[in-house]
Order: C-alpha cells, then structure tokens, then sequence
C-alpha cells in the first residue's frame, strides 16, 4: 500500500536514482556543495531516529527556524518520517507577530540556528512548553542537542516513517500577516500530497528538473517533485534584495529548467537582465507569485527566456495552493489589454480537481454553503475555492476559522479574501482584497482595476488606491530615475483616469514619498494599511 506520509516521496526518488544531486547550496569564493537524494534519504531517516531519541516523537508541535540550507531539507524530512508536526513561521513577519504566533502554537519541540536560540532565551514565554532542543551549527551554552547528535543516536539503517492516520496534522504554516494577523494554516499529509501532484501536473514537471527556488516553502516540494534544488546566494527573507547576477549565476551554471520567485524579485532580475542582454536558455518555466504581477514585469523577464519557456503566475495562499494558472503568453498576447482599461488581472482557469466559486461580498462568517449565496454571472464577488489542497482550519483561531471556511457537506470551502469573477471562457479574474475595496456609499473602488490603469504611465512604478474616512485616495509611487515634476505627473495622471469608467469619478491622487511600504515575505504586497494611516495623517481624502 502506498504510503499517505508526504516523505514517502523522497525513497521513492531516492531509489529511482540515488547519486543525482537533490541539493546544490553556496559554500563561499564561487564554490558550491551538494547532497544526493540517496543522501538526503539516508540522512533524514538518521535524523527522523535521532529525533526519537531526544524526545521529539510523533504529533509533537516542532518549530523549525532556519534559511534553505543542506541542514534544512533533512530535517524538514525527518520531521515528517517521525510524524512530528511541523511548524514554520517567517521570521520576516517581525519579532512581535512571531512572538505572539509561537505563543499562539505552543512548540513542545525548537530546531533554530544558534541566533534563533538566543532569541528563544531572551523571550522564554512562549517556550515554555518545550521540552527537546536542536541547533544547527554551534551550540553555545543553552545545551540541548546538535545536528551531529541526531546523526550519531539515529545511526545508519533504514527508517520506518511513521503512517498518517487520515487527516493527521504533518504541519503548520504561518501566514504573512501582510493582510491581518499571521495565522497558522493547518496542514494535512493529505494536502501536502495533492499539493505535489497538481504542480506537477499542471507544470509538466519531470523528475531530473533543477530548480531555483527563492523562497523557502515552495523549495519544500523540490524533493518530493524529483527535483534538484540550486540555492542561490540570498538572505531568502528578503527576496527584493537579491543580487540579479548571483540568480543568473546559479541559473547558468547548474542548467536550471524552472526557478520560483517573488514579483518584486523578478522586477529587480528583469529589469537587471534586459540592461545587461542576458538570456537564460536552460529555463523552461519561471513562476511567481504572492502578489499579482505587473504586466511590465512580465515582459521584461520574458525577453530574457527562450524557446517555449514563459513565466506562470500561480494564484492562491497559503491556505490554499494552487488555485488557478496563466502563463506570460496569454496574458501578453490578449488579458493585459483588459487589464488596462480596468477589467482586473486575469489569473486563469482553475488548476484540475479544484472548484472556483463567486459569491456575493459579505464581511460575516458564513457556516454552510447554498448556492444562493453565488454572485450574479461575470459580476464581482468574492473568491471561494474547494478542492484537495484547501486547508480545513488555522491553529487555535477559532473566528478566523469561521470567517474563512464555509462547510459544504464532507469538504470545507475557503474564502480567499480577493475578489473577482469568472469570464466567459471560465478565467479568473482578480481584483484585489476584500479587505482593500473602498466603499464611498455611492460606489465601490476595487484596487487591482484602478490600479492597473495608473500603472500603465511611464512615471509610475506603483499605485495603491486607500480609504480614507470612506473616500478613495490614490498614491502614487515615482519609477525609478523619473524626473518629471510631480505637478506635471498628477495631471497626466487625472487624464488617464478620465479615460475609463473605473477611475473617472476619481479626484485625490498623491505622490508617495520614497516607496511603499510592503510585506515581509515576498517583498511584493503593498502594505495598504499603512499606506491608508499615512494619508489621514497628511490630512488627504477630505
């Protein structure tokens, strides 16, 4: 019988072909080190023993704090061979959010690099329940074990990883928090496994691939797909920052066919790419996602491609991934053009097994589904999605469960808190948060349409539409290197929007000073609520 433990598929890779590299990570002066699957299995199934050993058994809460490393992906297996539940939080969300979601989760178990530790006892609350310890690297004096421990107490045979009763708890993944509190999605092996099989399948990808994965949680899967994992020299918790010529280093030199990163990350390696003529022949497919990707954007990493490879823009959350596709053709060749006369951003037709449902706007928790609840045809509503990898609930937040999850029979439907519509071919089309719609009683403004018109001129790297007292306010961010004064940018501004229905009746516009504030995880969501406590203090919208 086939294993439903998500680490069941790194054996199976392992054994398929056990000397082809799983990890390639930066070991300084230009070098790189690399584990096989065979090793990465055989080390997992020490360190899943080891873990046993000291304590940290089945179903216990494990938070693991550490970068993408050779370290990392070890022990992110053996955590789900010994059937601890683990937990990953971004240190990124800042120290206060994930003091209070460590408090929230209660870890019995901590695996941290030795800054994490010293956090750990500066702040002992929310520790206080934890009974094992592990460093990765040095361990100064707050004792507990070390990676060469496990290693040496799990020894060398073969691991029996635990087996999953159905919906056990495998993890808990924090949220950003960049639209609200972070919470704690819980994760099934279940969810895990079908999570597996429709990137696979909806990306065609093959075992031998090489990846490039920028961000830590989408490199989760890297193994369990067959693929090699390239690291690239980045602090991982700011993506925006990442060196272009390190990314294109790491692409060319190991023969990368895929690499996942963050809009604002692609902005920086196209923008880096294009001025510099660089081409990257080995890719087949870039992906990115965790805000909605400028068409400008688009097209610049594009033209660094080649062949059939185009970027795709998976649409989904944490709570639920994926949920739908498009890939840079489409949109280039034909929804780019809707898109800028206000029709939102089209983020394709749902991936298979997942079911895509418009309802109408509501802010109340809603306990079981009805079809009556469905927004008229082709108007805008709220996104609801089912399907496999839809989580049934977040750790310990019983409100935001109910205000996120709608029963619907056996299945729980999950509100993305975006809004949007399905066209005519079945598309999904987005356009922005709920929680971002400005409603002025007489009309509402959704952010993504208004925004995607103002996008479009040339002195315009970002626009954010704001509520202010009820009233729409909209920022602007200067390109990079613009010049034009800003008295001459707000005109053109106001007669762009005079040109479409969405933004006519628009009359505030400001020019943001420096630039907007964004989200810790991807570097890429415009930080609205701050944007929004700023106008009012500079007295707009009145």
């Amino acid at each position: 019988m086939t294993s439903t433990n998500i680490a069941s598929h790194l054996p199976a890779m392992a054994k398929l072909d056990p000397k082809r590299p799983a990890i390639i990570a930066p070991s300084g002066n230009g070098q790189w080190k690399s584990m096989s699957f065979g090793e990465l299995d055989a080390l997992s199934d020490a360190y899943a023993r080891g873990l046993q050993q000291i304590g940290i058994t089945r179903g216990m809460r494990t938070v693991l704090l550490a970068p993408p490393s050779l370290e990392f992906f070890p022990l992110v297996f053996a955590l789900f061979k010994a059937g601890a539940v683990m937990v990953l939080i971004d240190p990124g969300i800042g120290r206060k959010a994930l003091l209070e979601c460590l408090e929230e989760v209660q870890p019995e178990a901590f695996i941290g690099v030795p800054k994490a530790h010293l956090a750990r006892l500066l702040f002992r609350k929310p520790f206080r329940k934890v009974k094992a310890v592990v460093t990765i690297g040095k361990r100064w004096f707050w004792g507990g074990h070390t990676l060469e421990d496990l290693q040496r107490l799990g020894g060398t045979e073969p691991f029996q990883m635990s087996e999953p009763k159905p919906g056990e708890t495998a993890a808990i993944l924090f949220t950003s928090g960049s639209t609200g509190i972070p919470k704690g999605a819980v994760y099934t092996h279940e969810i895990f496994d079908a999570q597996v099989r429709m990137i696979r399948d909806t990306y065609d990808i093959k075992p031998g691939e090489i990846d490039l994965p920028t961000f830590p949680l989408f490199a989760l899967f890297d193994p369990a797909l067959g693929m090699t994992s390239v690291l690239p020299e980045m602090n991982f918790q700011f993506p925006a920052k990442a060196d272009p010529a390190k990314l294109i280093e790491a692409i060319n030199t190991h023969h990368c066919t895929m690499m996942f990163g963050s809009p604002a990350l692609l902005d920086n390696l196209g923008r880096y790419g294009v001025a510099n003529a660089v081409t990257l022949p080995s890719l087949k497919r870039v992906l990115s996602a965790g805000a909605p990707v400028r068409v400008d954007v688009l097209e610049r990493m594009a033209k660094l491609l080649t062949g059939d490879a185009q970027v795709f823009t998976p649409f989904g959350a944490t709570e639920s991934l994926p949920v739908a596709s498009i890939g840079s053709r489409e949109v280039l060749g034909e929804t780019a053009q809707a898109a800028s006369t206000g029709r939102g951003v089209c983020v394709g037709r749902p991936v298979a097994g997942m079911t895509v449902r418009i309802i109408r706007i509501s802010d109340e928790p809603i306990a079981t589904w009805s079809d009556a609840l469905l927004a008229a045809p082709g108007t805008i509503g709220e996104i609801t999605v089912k399907g496999p990898v839809v989580t049934r609930e977040y750790w310990a937040r019983p409100l935001q469960t109910a205000a996120a999850k709608i029963q619907d029979g056996d299945q729980v439907v999950h509100r993305m808190g975006d809004v949007g519509f399905l066209d005519e071919q079945g598309r999904l089309w987005m356009c922005g948060r709920k929680g971002h719609r400005v409603d002025t009683g007489e009309r509402t403004f959704f952010s993504v349409p208004v925004e995607e018109i103002l996008n479009q001129h040339a002195g315009v790297r970002r626009s954010a539409l704001v509520g202010v007292a009820k009233q729409p306010v909209v920022l602007l961010e200067r390109e990079p290197g613009n010049t034009m004064p800003a008295d001459t940018l707000l005109t053109e501004i106001r007669a762009l929007a005079a040109k479409f229905e969405v933004t006519k009746d628009l009359t505030q516009f400001h020019v943001f000073p420096g630039s907007f504030p964004v989200d810790a995880r991807h570097n890429a969501k415009i930080e609205r609520e701050k944007l929004s406590v700023w106008a009012t203090e500079q007295g707009l919208g009145r």
